[in-house]
């Protein structure tokens, strides 16, 4: 039985162990990872990261506790524009460009959907964050 268990670890390895990250110390929300921040665990832990270089530069959204494991949802690009921040709201479809202010109903980095109020008309949209802090709305999801 021994001989049939060390074939087996030998051939797949990534199948029985894979390693997950986890929080060297406790981390505040908001904070930038680093390398200072990760340790490995040799356990395998359902839900939780396995390559620390993916975490590196990303933001805790949550609270992490030390020698937790950090689950790819607990964090996200850093927060380019927080909420209820007031940004430039632009619209362009078909040859129309609409641009306005809006009131950030939430926080999110480059590239990540927000909810933003319209402050002109009151209504909600949702749009695509831009490296430059203006939201994208998408035609179709207001």
């Amino acid at each position: 039985m021994k001989l049939i268990l060390t074939i087996f670890l030998l051939l797949f390895p990534a199948a029985v162990r894979a390693d997950a990250v986890l929080a060297a110390m406790t981390i505040r929300s908001g904070t930038i990872l680093t390398a200072d921040h990760l340790s490995l665990s040799e356990m395998t832990l359902p839900g939780a990261a396995t390559d620390p270089k993916a975490l590196i530069g990303m933001e805790a959204r949550v609270n992490l506790y030390a020698n937790r494991p950090i689950r790819p949802e607990d964090v996200g690009r850093p927060t380019l524009v927080e909420r209820n921040a007031i940004v430039p709201l632009v619209f362009n479809a078909g040859g129309l460009l609409i641009m306005t202010e809006g009131r950030a109903l939430g926080a999110a980095g480059v590239g990540e959907t927000l909810r933003i109020m319209n402050l002109a008309s009151r209504s909600t949209v949702f749009g695509t964050v831009t490296s430059d802090g203006s939201v994208i709305v998408n035609p179709n999801r207001f």
